[in-house]
C-alpha cells in the first residue's frame, strides 16, 4: 500500500497557496495547513476536509517555536511549501522600520524558522522544500525595496539550504512567479493607484502546475530555480 505524501503549506487561504492545496487535496495527499490564528485554522479545516492545521503568526517568528510546542507536529513531512507572503510598497525615503520588519519577518525569517522546525522530518523522508519567491527576488525596482530585499534574502536562504541538505537527499526549489492574479496583486495595484484586471496576469492554477511538477519529478532530477512569467 502506497504511503500518502504529507505536505506542510503556508498561505493556503488564497491565491497560489490555495490552488496548490486544492490540487494536492484532490489527489488524496495529506495536508498540514498553516494558519495565523485559530479562527483561520477553523476556516481552512472546513475548506479542506481531513486536513490538519498548524497555528502560528509568521509576523512574529520569535514565538513560532513556543506556538508549535503546544501543538502536535506531523511525524512525517514530504514537502514544506512556503507560499505565504506580504507586500507593502513604498520608497526608501518613506518606509518605516515597522514596514521593513513586517515584510522581512513574514517573507524571510518565518520561512527559515519553519524550515528549521521541519528539517528532521524532511531529512527522514528525503523530502522537498519549495519557496514561492517572486520576480522581485531577482530584480528590484522603485518602491519595491523592502519586499524585494525580503525575496532576495529568500533566494539566499534557498540556495544555502540546497547546498547544506543535498547530502541528506532534501530537494530545494525556488519558484519566481511574475504578477499573479491574487488578493496580493489586487493590493499591489491599489498601492500603485492602478486599475486591477486579473485577466492580464498569471492564473494561480498555472503556478500551482509548476510547483506540482517540481514535487513530482523523479528522484534523478531536481528543479532548482523556476521563473514563471505572464503569458498574455
Amino acid at each position: 500500500m502506497a504511503v500518502m505524501a504529507t505536505h506542510v503549506i503556508t498561505g493556503a487561504g488564497s491565491g497560489i497557496g490555495a490552488a496548490v492545496a486544492r490540487r494536492l487535496h484532490a489527489r488524496g495527499d495529506d495536508l498540514v495547513l498553516h494558519a495565523r490564528d485559530a479562527g483561520r485554522a477553523k476556516e481552512l479545516a472546513a475548506e479542506f476536509p481531513g486536513a490538519r492545521t498548524l497555528v502560528g503568526d509568521l509576523a512574529d517568528p520569535d514565538r513560532l517555536s513556543w506556538a508549535f510546542s503546544h501543538q502536535s507536529l506531523p511525524d512525517r513531512v514530504d514537502s514544506l511549501l512556503h507560499v505565504a507572503g506580504v507586500v507593502d510598497l513604498g520608497r526608501v525615503g518613506d518606509l518605516t522600520p515597522k514596514s521593513w520588519r513586517h515584510q522581512l519577518n513574514v517573507n524571510l525569517v518565518a520561512p527559515a524558522e519553519l524550515t528549521r522546525h521541519f528539517l528532521p522530518q524532511l531529512r527522514a523522508s528525503r523530502g522537498h522544500v519549495v519557496f514561492v519567491n517572486s520576480g522581485a527576488g531577482l530584480a528590484a525596482h522603485a518602491d519595491w525595496s523592502a519586499y524585494a530585499a525580503s525575496k532576495h534574502g529568500l533566494k539566499a536562504l534557498a540556495d544555502s539550504l540546497r547546498h547544506e541538505e543535498h547530502a541528506n537527499g532534501v530537494r530545494v526549489t525556488s519558484v519566481y512567479p511574475g504578477r499573479t492574479a491574487s488578493p496580493m496583486q489586487a493590493k499591489v495595484h491599489q498601492q500603485e493607484g492602478k486599475d486591477y484586471d486579473p485577466g492580464k496576469w498569471i492564473d494561480p492554477e498555472s503556478v500551482a502546475t509548476t510547483i506540482l511538477m517540481s514535487l513530482d519529478l523523479p528522484r534523478d532530477a531536481e528543479v532548482n530555480d523556476l521563473t514563471v512569467r505572464p503569458g498574455n
